[in-house]
């Protein structure tokens, strides 16, 4: 039944993303914010469909935490759920993320429609000038910055490698961090095509003033997410202990 009600899900993920993508196309003259209202309608439509078909629900907790903006919001990465889930939670939001995504036929047309602050991560030079010129006019433009401060998914029950890149960005754009713990990942595991019923947690954490120096700001913000993730880890069907 997991896999039967997984493979609705992504049949209706076929079925939804090229007309989205075509849509994205088409409203690229749009200013911005308004692209992003009109695009994002397809990640509302998936939760909704995953909810329908898997039986995948979330609850938020800190949302008295969210600033009036702007802001850069770093949170754990276990899932593909998170990157779309963040956009209904938080004010409208850029990605910072790799440039190869882009080149994913549909997929990566919409993202592109959605202002990204795309980088090659190969060239660390050219990647930092990028964010922080980017980073400056998607500030301007009215939106907020997401970075996924692992880099990458990475499984329930485990941490990865803190970069402190976005703590560095933060401090040279002057604008507070919102540390966002969450355990997706115990229900739509990384690289799964099945999705476990549950309730996802999201917690939203105090607002953090980038003083100091970014491997200090760094550490706050491991040590907030990781903290909290203990506290509430092992919930879902996929994490390591209940397996």
């Amino acid at each position: 039944m997991i896999w039967f009600r997984s493979a609705l899900y992504w049949l209706g993920m076929v079925v939804l993303t090229p007309p989205f993508a075509i849509l994205a196309i088409l409203i690229l003259p749009l200013p911005p914010l308004l692209r992003y209202r009109l695009i994002t309608g397809w990640t509302h439509t998936l939760l909704w469909w995953l909810r329908i078909t898997c039986g995948v629900r979330y609850v938020v907790e800190g949302r008295e935490n969210i600033p009036a903006g702007p802001a850069m919001i770093l949170c754990k990465h276990q899932s593909a759920w998170e990157t779309m889930a963040l956009q209904q939670i938080f004010p409208p939001m850029v990605f910072v993320l790799k440039r190869e995504l882009l080149k994913i036929p549909f997929f990566g047309w919409g993202l592109w429609a959605l202002s990204p602050i795309a980088i090659d991560r190969g060239n660390r030079t050219e990647a930092q000038r990028l964010l922080m010129d980017q980073g400056h006019d998607r500030l301007a433009k009215g939106f907020w910055i997401l970075i996924f401060p692992e880099g990458t998914r990475v499984p329930a029950g485990k941490r990865g490698k803190y970069k402190h890149g976005g703590p560095r960005l933060a401090m040279a754009l002057d604008i507070p961090i919102v540390p966002v713990a969450l355990n997706s990942g115990e229900f739509w595991p990384r690289n799964s095509f099945c999705k476990w019923p549950g309730t996802i947690t999201v917690r939203i954490g105090p607002v953090i003033h980038p003083h100091g120096t970014p491997t200090q700001v760094g550490e706050q913000v491991e040590s907030w997410i990781e903290g909290e993730l203990a506290t509430f880890e092992g919930q879902g069907p996929r994490h390591p202990r209940n397996l």
